[in-house]
Formats: structure tokens, C-alpha cells, sequence
């Protein structure tokens, strides 16, 4: 009895550390959330007071309305979302496909598209600027939104491949043979076998990929002139010569965050699905 308590006594202590070591994380992580959030409620001097309090004293709903008119708001979100939505919907059916060939078919040169896959998310994006700009201009696509998802595409669909590939390989072969046996076709078999067990990852690989194509900046700040300005960008007219609005800008970027929160919290149960499933080999 003695050297269960004893045994016990250190799993709590570990369980303890574990759990305290979350908590920090989570406040590290959420910090600037509660930040944004707050001084998005401020009043504007209390947002550049150099010595602020960690609770708001006074809140105002002034700093949406400031961030509603100080520009047009509504057509950068719809852009954004716009690119975002097709950028998702285009990567992830090509990304599907690829990684299906890649991870079910055998080919010669299979390895070095892996590799290519890989090697590509190592170049940093920023390398890319100037013969992005140079072939979207020959091909009359700068200020355009279709060179922007086209951009995107470029950076996203190799993240989408690889992330794919890994759900796939986690589902047997197996599965695909015996219905194949009962008498589907390899297409009929992908479609009701592969695909449900599959559809967990594609929304977690969407998700993801949305964030990505939503919050860029760079990118959309090169390649757009200011009428065809995204939501990111948008976010820019806060900062003057006069210098910058802090609250009205926090404001603004709050009502940046509600589409992605809406979207996590559609999905989070099929994310979730797919994270596991990711992580377990099959």
C-alpha cells in the first residue's frame, strides 16, 4: 500500500508541472488576443497611455465605428475572403489528387517530387517578390485578384500536398483492394472508402490553409493597387504621418479575427478528427 502512495505521489507532482507549464503557454499564446481585444474597447488615449493597466477602466464602442469609416471596410473583407475561399477550394482538390498519385501510384521520379515538395516550403517567400511581380505582369495578372490567388497557390499547395499525403498514407491499402473486390472501380473505391476517412484531414489542411491565404501581407501588398486592396492591407490606413491609431487599429483587426473564429468553431470537431488522425499510423 505504501508503494502505491508512493508511486503516486510523483505522478501528481508531474501532472501538476505538466498542467502549470500548459497554463503559461496559454497565457504566453493568449496574451496578445487579450491585448488586441482590449485596447480595441479603449478609449483612444487610453490606448497610447505609456503607462497602461492591465484591465480596461472605461470601455467604448467608438474605435469599431472609427475603423468602419476611415475606409471602406466591407470590400478588402469580401476580397479577402474571396481569395482566401478560392485558394482553399483550388488547393485542396489539386492538393487531394497530388498526394493521392504520390502516395498510392509508384512512378519513376516519385522521390524527387517529394523532395520538391519539401524544398520548396524551405525557400523564404520574400526571395519570390520580384519574379512573382515579373511573371504576373507578362502574363497581364498584377492588380488582379486572380495573380493573387494564383501567388498564394504557389506557397500553399505544397504545404497542402504534404499534409494530405499523410492522412493518405495512414489509410490502408486494404481497404481499397477489398472493395475493389466487391466490385467497385479504383475510383469508385477512393470516392466511398478513402474520401470519408479522408475528409477529416481536408478540413483541418483548409483550415490551415485559409489562415495562411486570409493573414498574408506581403504579397497582397506588392502584387494589388489600394482599390483592390485586401483586409490585411486595409489595416495599414491606421498609420499616418500623424502617427498611428492603436485603437481604432485593434478594432479593426478584431473584426479581422471573427471570420476565422466562426470557421474553427464550424469545423472544430472535424479538426480535431483530422489532427488524430494525422498522428496515428494506420
Amino acid at each position: 500500500m505504501t508503494s502505491v502512495h508512493t508511486l503516486a505521489a510523483p505522478r501528481r507532482t508531474s501532472r501538476l508541472g505538466w498542467n502549470l507549464l500548459g497554463l503559461l503557454v496559454l497565457a504566453v499564446a493568449g496574451f496578445p488576443v487579450y491585448w488586441m481585444l482590449t485596447t480595441a474597447f479603449k478609449p483612444a488615449k487610453d490606448a497610447i497611455d505609456p503607462d497602461p493597466g492591465l484591465l480596461p477602466t472605461h470601455l467604448t464602442l467608438d474605435n469599431f465605428s472609427r475603423a468602419l469609416h476611415i475606409a471602406d471596410f466591407w470590400g478588402p473583407v469580401g476580397r479577402s475572403l474571396l481569395v482566401s475561399l478560392a485558394v482553399v477550394a483550388i488547393g485542396v482538390v489539386v492538393g487531394m489528387l497530388a498526394a493521392l498519385a504520390i502516395s498510392r501510384f509508384a512512378f519513376r521520379g516519385r522521390k524527387i517530387v517529394i523532395v520538391g515538395i519539401l524544398a520548396v516550403q524551405m525557400v523564404p517567400l520574400v526571395a519570390m517578390i520580384i519574379p512573382v511581380f515579373l511573371l504576373l505582369n507578362d502574363l497581364d495578372q498584377y492588380d488582379k485578384l486572380s495573380g493573387l490567388i494564383i501567388t498564394y497557390l504557389t506557397f500553399i499547395l505544397p504545404f497542402t500536398v504534404w499534409t494530405l499525403r499523410g492522412f493518405i498514407v495512414n489509410i490502408p491499402k486494404e481497404l481499397e483492394e477489398a472493395a475493389m473486390v466487391d466490385g467497385c472501380t479504383r475510383t469508385g473505391a477512393f470516392v466511398r472508402v478513402v474520401f470519408p476517412l479522408l475528409a477529416p484531414g481536408m478540413v483541418a489542411t483548409s483550415v490551415y490553409g485559409f489562415i495562411q491565404a486570409w493573414n498574408e501581407y506581403l504579397y497582397a501588398l506588392m502584387l494589388l493597387s489600394q482599390k483592390n486592396q485586401t483586409a490585411t492591407v486595409w489595416l495599414s490606413n491606421f498609420s499616418t504621418k500623424h502617427g498611428t491609431e492603436y485603437a481604432p487599429m485593434m478594432a479593426g483587426a478584431t473584426m479581422m479575427a471573427l471570420p476565422i473564429v466562426a470557421l474553427f468553431l464550424l469545423v472544430q470537431r472535424k479538426m480535431a478528427a483530422g489532427l488524430t488522425a494525422g498522428a496515428v499510423k494506420g
